[in-house]
């Protein structure tokens, strides 16, 4: 993974919880922004990569377990950067750049009772009326939750994705894998068909990790 992993809260934040779009197959590469080198196919099943164990996950027949769905949350799916450069909520003219989830994919394997899971995002970014040449800096969230009266937050990553703006009126495809999503497979099995993977926009996230800590007072 290329991008930076900067924390992993372990109690679900303030994000609404619905299906947005359908899952789709997505050619992907790397963590980049090339689509050319690598193809993610969007896979519904677990593969078990390891040999059966007995009384283990390990003797799953890889039709026992399905890959979590992916889901954008709401009010995480667009993305807007105000003349300030600041994500927040800007007036339409004041709009430098609006980024959007457009397409996601997503794969699982199974090895000594572990699901990892490759996650990828396909974006877009386009310039607003303030926009112009530039770079911008996407704030992805991802995060399994385990669904049900009291949800339950997994695994969290937060990435930033950098995505370069050539023109004064353009708009540019972003691509991201999240290799390392893993987590073990809850006993019993059947609660994994409660797990979810959700993706979206964090400007929270974003805000906080360019916050410079305060300067010490002199005494």
């Amino acid at each position: 993974m290329t991008g930076k992993q900067v924390e992993q809260p372990k109690q679900p934040q303030r994000w609404s919880m619905a299906w947005t779009a359908p899952v789709l197959a997505l050619l992907l590469a790397g963590c980049g922004t090339s689509l050319s080198s690598l193809n993610l196919l969007d896979s519904n099943k677990a593969t078990n990569d390891a040999p059966a164990e007995s009384g283990g996950v390990g003797n799953l027949n890889n039709d026992d377990l399905d890959c979590p769905a992916v889901q954008v949350r709401t009010g995480a799916a667009t993305l807007m950067i105000g003349g300030g450069g600041k994500p927040d909520e800007p007036a339409a003219l004041n709009l430098r750049y609006q980024g959007t989830i457009i397409r996601y994919a997503r794969e699982c394997h199974i090895n000594a009772g572990v699901m990892t899971m490759r996650v990828g995002i396909e974006g877009r970014v386009i310039t607003g009326p303030a926009g112009g040449p530039g770079k911008v800096d996407v704030p992805l969230r991802m995060a399994v939750v385990q669904e049900g009266v009291a949800p339950k937050a997994i695994v969290s990553k937060f990435t930033i994705v950098p995505v370069e703006i050539t023109s004064a009126v353009d708009r540019v495809t972003f691509t991201h894998i999240e290799e390392g999503v893993t987590f073990p497979i809850p006993s019993p099995a059947s609660l994994l068909d409660n797990y979810v993977v959700y993706i979206g926009f964090d400007t929270l996230a974003a805000q906080q990790q360019n916050r410079k800590p305060a300067a010490r007072k002199r005494r």
